[in-house]
């Protein structure tokens, strides 16, 4: 799988130019709008052109972005994937209940995380070592969640919850819970 840091770079610096062009269409049709006495408008073939420009990129954008996730087609084919490991986690009283102390996994190996809440809505995130993010769910009481990851290179990881519970929510962050190994 690609490593999601890479997604978001990407991601960061084609939204950045788009918006910047957005930004730029705006500025310059409040110039224009707002120039007294000049007798010069927008042409409105240039105006719907640019805005039609910045709309197919958009949507390009989106499309492109789509097909650069790397979980994607793991989450749209897991009825078809069979796990090699399961891990069930219980979430109650802002508190996380892990299967043993440290979360073992092999380099590889597809595994899901079964996590559930006994009480509140909470987040269950893997954050990496620089607190970077790998990826994140909702836990809802009552519901089925789990989510489907293949590791693809030896690290440490730390578990946090990534929805806000309440003040003792603040606390509920496991570090290096997780280690994937070769």
């Amino acid at each position: 799988m690609i490593d999601s840091n890479i997604v978001l770079t990407g991601q960061t610096i084609a939204y950045t130019f788009y918006v910047l062009a957005i930004m730029a269409l705006m500025g310059w049709f409040a110039y224009k709008v707002t120039r007294d006495g000049s007798g010069k408008v927008v042409k409105s073939s240039i105006f719907y052109s640019f805005v039609g420009f910045l709309v197919a990129i958009g949507v390009s954008f989106h499309i492109v972005t789509h097909e650069t996730i790397p979980w994607k087609s793991m989450d749209l084919n897991r009825a078809e994937i069979k796990a090699d490991k399961e891990f069930h986690i219980i979430m109650e009283n802002h508190e996380f209940r892990l299967p043993s102390h440290k979360l073992m996994i092999r380099v590889n190996e597809i595994v899901r995380f079964n996590v559930d809440s006994k009480d509140l809505t909470y987040g269950f995130g893997l954050f990496r070592s620089d607190n970077t993010m790998v990826f994140q769910m909702q836990v809802v009481p009552g519901h089925i969640n789990d989510i489907l990851w293949q590791f693809d290179q030896p690290a440490v990881y730390s578990i946090r919850s990534t929805e806000y519970s309440g003040p003792k929510g603040i606390n509920m962050i496991l570090r290096d819970a997780v280690e994937v190994v070769d």
